[in-house]
């Protein structure tokens, strides 16, 4: 298993986490638990603000809070210089309630909601990336009334199919986001927009997840640089933003090889300036969005293992006490993670097993044909790599519930997300007047 972050082995051959000892951190929160490398997470944010900002200046990082979103995760990313990206009212909520600066906010989304729109218009959010023309009316019609001119971007579907799962595919042309650019739908509606009450500072793309081949960023550059060229040459605007969106891959298991963010960085800002020296146009401050890539590595999951069952000459389940509802990528996409007994660190893993969750499902999998020490109820099995889209994604299937997430650093543990409790599983539940009362069963005859 690859160690990230400040992963290492301690003395009693515990996994340890930011100098915090997993076995503690399990008897002190409880498990299933997300934890967060603190460190890591800031040398991420660094890495991406140094290769952009730092070296280029003309550039903005926005963090992905899709990818996981609490208020003490937006007082980070205000401290490490990022923007954030944020796709719905309850996200731009959470921005709001950590006091984030809503100038460095950028609001996405395929359907957002008129009462999603007011509100980011009345708390003066950066920008709206406008993803469809019904959106373009709407924001038109509610700038007029609230009497302001929103800036916004307008999301092109550039064509790009990256190499990446069937679900998680963005830029291709057959997509639910975006104006098509090859259609002539993209044009259309830089047009339409300059006509409303609105400001069209730039343009958007983003080509998929978990992407490897930087030659797709490429591809990505090349064709919206020509659609900027285009843009200024049928209607005379100039783009002053291009926003590449994010994408960027990560290790997960034996065969993922991410690049480096300096080498994205430099791939990305040089091919944008070549493009814009040919066509002769203001070099666009170019913006990214990363969330996968910034949060995942920093995150890992530690659970609990129960029952361990073995089918002779078949296979061996280990059973944890988490699953499907904390991490449902395995599920969702077949993503392939890598596994720790966190208390047998240093043990030879020379037991396959494949871990399973708890939930009445046969797809309920977290990792097959994996290889660990021998396994025992009450070891601790920690899965890293699992920062993003574990809790974003979670449910209450079986009516689990969600675990809680804790931020590590120089030996500390703070909780960041409560655990929930069986009492928030019926918090909502209405028993309607009616059924207020107990009444006696009533037994239906046979016969």
């Amino acid at each position: 298993m690859k160690f990230q972050g400040t992963m290492n082995i301690n003395a009693k051959e515990h996994l340890e986490i930011g100098g915090c000892d997993t076995v503690e951190l399990a008897q002190q929160f409880g498990t299933p638990l997300y934890i967060y490398d603190e460190a890591k997470l800031r040398k991420t944010c660094q890495e991406y603000y140094n290769s952009f900002v730092g070296k280029y200046g003309n550039a903005m990082v926005l963090y992905a809070s899709k990818a996981f979103l609490t208020t003490a995760i937006c007082r980070i990313m205000e401290q490490e210089g990022l923007g954030l990206d944020v796709v719905s009212g309850g996200e731009l909520y959470t921005v709001l309630r950590a006091e984030f600066p809503t100038e460095r906010v950028y609001f996405h989304g395929n359907n957002k909601t008129y009462e999603e729109l007011r509100m980011a218009l009345q708390n003066d959010v950066g920008r709206i990336v406008v993803d469809n023309f019904y959106e373009l009316e709407l924001i038109d019609s509610l700038a007029r009334e609230l009497q302001c001119i929103p800036e916004i971007l307008l999301r092109i579907t550039p064509g790009v199919e990256a190499h990446t799962h069937e679900y998680i595919k963005t830029g291709q042309i057959d997509s639910k986001f975006g104006f098509t650019l090859s259609n002539g739908q993209a044009m259309e509606a830089i047009k339409a927009a300059k006509e409303k009450h609105v400001a069209v500072r730039g343009v958007h793309c983003h080509i998929g997840s978990q992407i490897f081949e930087l030659d797709s960023y490429v591809h990505a550059v090349d064709i919206m640089m020509n659609f900027l060229f285009d843009i200024k040459r049928q209607t005379g605007l100039a783009i002053e933003e291009l926003n590449l969106g994010g994408g960027f891959g990560i290790y997960y298991s034996e065969g993922d090889e991410p690049a480096s963010v300096e080498e994205y960085a430099d791939l990305v800002m040089g091919r944008v300036y070549e493009k814009a020296d040919e066509y002769h146009l203001l070099r666009p401050r170019v913006l990214v969005e990363p969330g996968r890539s910034i949060i995942g590595p920093a995150g890992s999951t530690l659970y609990t293992i129960g029952s361990v069952k073995e089918i002779p000459n078949v296979r061996k389940y280990v059973a944890v006490d988490g699953g499907m509802t904390d991490n449902i990528r395995p599920a969702l996409y077949q993503a392939k993670y890598e596994a720790i007994i966190a208390n047998k660190a240093n043990q030879d893993r020379n037991d396959t097993v494949s871990i399973t969750g708890k939930c009445c499902e046969s797809g309920d999998m977290l990792a097959w044909d994996t290889k660990l020490p021998e396994a025992e109820a009450g070891d601790l099995l920690l899965m890293p790599a699992t920062g993003a889209y574990g809790y974003t994604m979670a449910s209450n299937y079986n009516r689990l519930t969600k675990p809680g997430a804790i931020l590590v650093k120089d030996g500390e543990a703070q909780l960041i997300l409560k655990p929930e409790t069986y009492e928030d599983l019926i918090r909502n539940d209405v028993m309607p007047d009616e059924l207020s009362k107990k009444q006696p069963v009533r037994l239906k005859s046979i016969g």
